[in-house]
Parts: C-alpha cells; sequence; structure tokens
C-alpha cells in the first residue's frame, strides 16, 4: 500500500495568524493558497508566504506524478516559543488524524522552524526537507537592506536592542553616579546575567510563569492568591531565621555552617509550613470548584506537612539543645522530651490523614453519585413535562 505524503509548512512564530489573521490549520491547496495570500497581503516581505508556496508547488509537482499528496500549513506562537511547539503538536496531531497521512515533507524557511522537526518526527515519517532560500543581490545595499529590516522586526528588537539599550545605559550610569565600581565590571555582569537568563530558557519559563498567572485571576482561581500569600510567608521565614542567627549567637563569631544552618530553620521552619499550607488551601479550594476528583489526592497534604513539621522541629530544638556554644532556650533534658513528643506527634497526624482519607473519599464519592442521580431525575421530569422542585437550606 502507497503511503499518503503531507507537504507541511511550519510557521513556528505564527506570522500567518498573528499578521494575517488566518487560523491554522489550513489543510488543502485552496486554505494553503488563501493563507499565502492574506500573508503576501499583510507582509510582502515575510518569507514564511514563499514557504507556503513553495509547500502548493510541491503539492503539485508531486500530485502531477501521481502520487498520493495532501498539503498543509500549521503555526505556533508568535511570543513564547514554547507554547509554541506545542500548539504544534496538537495541530499535527489533528492533521494527521484529518488526512490520514502516514509520512510528511518538511517545507522551511530558516533554522528556526527546523526546531519542530523532533516534533514531527514523533508523530510520522520525515521522507524529506526542502528549505526555501529567498534570492537577494549579493551587494552592500541589499545586506544594509536585510539588517534594516530585521532590526525593525519586533520579536529581533526584543531581543537583541532592548538588551543591547540596557547595557549601555547602565554602564553610563555607573560611570556616573558609582565612581568606585568600574563600569566595564558592571556591564559584564549584566551581559553574563542576561546570557545566562537566555541561556537556560528562563524568559520561556517566565513568560509560561505570567501567563499562567493572568489565566487564573481571568478564571477566578484561588490558587494564585494562596501563591501570592505564601511568597510572603517564604520571605518572612528568611527575615525570621536571620533574625534567629542574630539573637541566639550575636558574640561567638564564626560558629560554623552547620549550627547557623540549624538556627536559621529554628526561626523560619514555622513560617515555610505556613506558606506550604497556604498554597496548598488554595489548590484545594481550586480542586473543589473546577477538578473535584483531584481532592481526594490533595486531602492528605495538611497532614502530611503538619507531620514533616513537628519532626522537623522536634529535632531542631533537641540538636540545639545540646550545642556546646551559648545556652539555648531549650536544655539537653527538654531537648529529649522535644524530639520524643514531637515524632510521637508528627506520626499521629500522618497516620490520622491516611486513616481519614479513605473515609472522606468514601463520603465525596457518595455526594456525587447522589448529584448525578438528582440531576438524572431532574432531566427526567423536564422531559416528561414535570416541574422540578429543591429545597433552598438557609
Amino acid at each position: 500500500m502507497a503511503a499518503r505524503t503531507l507537504i507541511l509548512s511550519v510557521d513556528r512564530d505564527d506570522d500567518v495568524g498573528y499578521k494575517a489573521g488566518v487560523e491554522t490549520p489550513a489543510i488543502g491547496r485552496e486554505a494553503c493558497l488563501d493563507a499565502a495570500v492574506k500573508l503576501g497581503t499583510a507582509d510582502p516581505e515575510d518569507s514564511d508566504t514563499n514557504a507556503i508556496f513553495q509547500a502548493i508547488k510541491t503539492y503539485d509537482d508531486l500530485l502531477a506524478k501521481g502520487e498520493d499528496v495532501e498539503v498543509a500549513v500549521i503555526s505556533g506562537n508568535h511570543l513564547n516559543m514554547l507554547e509554541g511547539d506545542r500548539r504544534i503538536a496538537h495541530l499535527l496531531e489533528e492533521v494527521i488524524q484529518k488526512t490520514g497521512v502516514t509520512e510528511c515533507i518538511l517545507i522551511s524557511d530558516g533554522a528556526e522552524d527546523e526546531y519542530i522537526l523532533p516534533i514531527v518526527q514523533s508523530h510520522m515519517k520525515v521522507a524529506g526537507i526542502v528549505r526555501v532560500v529567498i534570492k537577494q543581490l549579493p551587494n552592500i545595499e541589499g545586506t544594509y537592506y536585510i539588517i534594516k529590516k530585521l532590526l525593525n522586526d519586533p520579536k529581533i528588537a526584543r531581543t537583541f536592542l532592548v538588551p543591547l539599550g540596557g547595557v549601555l545605559l547602565l554602564g553610563a550610569l555607573a560611570a556616573l553616579f558609582l565612581p568606585g565600581i568600574s563600569a566595564l565590571l558592571a556591564v559584564l555582569a549584566v551581559v553574563g546575567l542576561y546570557l545566562l537568563f537566555k541561556g537556560f530558557d528562563l524568559d520561556e519559563y517566565i513568560g509560561m510563569f505570567y501567563h499562567g498567572v493572568v489565566d487564573s485571576l481571568k478564571s477566578g482561581r484561588m490558587s494564585v492568591i494562596s501563591y501570592l500569600g505564601a511568597g510572603i510567608l517564604v520571605v518572612a521565614g528568611i527575615i525570621s531565621g536571620l533574625m534567629s542567627i542574630v539573637t541566639y549567637y550575636p558574640n561567638t563569631g564564626d560558629v560554623g555552617f552547620l549550627y547557623n544552618g540549624m538556627t536559621f530553620l529554628f526561626g523560619s521552619l514555622i513560617w515555610f509550613v505556613l506558606a506550604a499550607m497556604v498554597a496548598v488551601v488554595g489548590k484545594i479550594i481550586d480542586s473543589v470548584q473546577n477538578n473535584f476528583e483531584s481532592v481526594y489526592r490533595l486531602f492528605v497534604l495538611p497532614f502530611f506537612i503538619t507531620a514533616i513539621a513537628l519532626l522537623g522541629y522536634g529535632f531542631l530544638i533537641y540538636f540545639l539543645s545540646i550545642s556546646p556554644l551559648e545556652p539555648f532556650p531549650f536544655n539537653s533534658t527538654e531537648g529529649v522530651v522535644a524530639i520524643i513528643s514531637m515524632t510521637l506527634g508528627g506520626l499521629a497526624v500522618a497516620l490520622l490523614g491516611i486513616y481519614t482519607r479513605p473515609v472522606f473519599q468514601r463520603k465525596m464519592e457518595a455526594r456525587r453519585l447522589e448529584k448525578q442521580q438528582r440531576a438524572a431525575e431532574d432531566a427526567e421530569k423536564v422531559k416528561n413535562g414535570k416541574p422540578v422542585y429543591h429545597k433552598v437550606k438557609y
């Protein structure tokens, strides 16, 4: 049985959607031709237009040879490449399902689009890649024109011009207001941070975090507020831990990293536990409202967090109470009592969470089934033309 081949043009930065307003996937010759015309009309200098026309030409050539082919255009995201690649994978699955293709010829207008080659290969066999190279006059005027147009591109401007302008501005401010600090060192530090930032793709994660926060706020999710509150509590915990070191070891000099670390945790642990509890409570509230099945998995988290806090706090009190350094608020005997009692308390809380989880799950499942049964009965009454009454509790 002959393979059905897909001629695929991929617009990774979604110029066809951002500039021309074309919704992808565009499947079939007419849909692809319409997308190319609209993009060419919106921006005649965009190379993606040539890539789409090349896909149509390749489709026509193979169709004339009697091959079983289909042509399609899919696009990613104009501002977030990571989200765009995930969208490309989803659209590719949709195209495969609608067309029944088994192999692909990828049309690319540059190295950027070939980042999605592994995505395509994970879904089907790639029989070939056609690179579209736009012909230009090899002279200085043509090179200057290309550079000028690239700098006018918002994506390239954000990537190169903004950091370069920031570095130059920082160097000028350092030379003006910080004469004791070398402006060159300040510039090198900022450039190094920027390169690390780009090297680890932190901008992609920050963009995902920003869009996640915006989407959560729009959908009224409690977790955004709870995470913000948890972050504030973490900051308070760090300050409390540092104050604990200053309080208990102010005049002993260097007491070592171990004692400083334990003292820091002694002062900050309760704040970190509160932060975790606030975050979990917000997640549970969202699950109750939007994804009730996940509440079962989250139910034991408050118990486990409390158990871990008791175990950790007991160990910290015991360790610092037997410290040979300056006297701690607890003596060694009280430290032994603390670690034993808090260990037993932590184990009891963990066992309580494990024991009550199945009980909670059964009650919630019974409640869910009751609601489904009531909804089915109401639907049956409506179908038979009978009125539906419900008791309202105040």
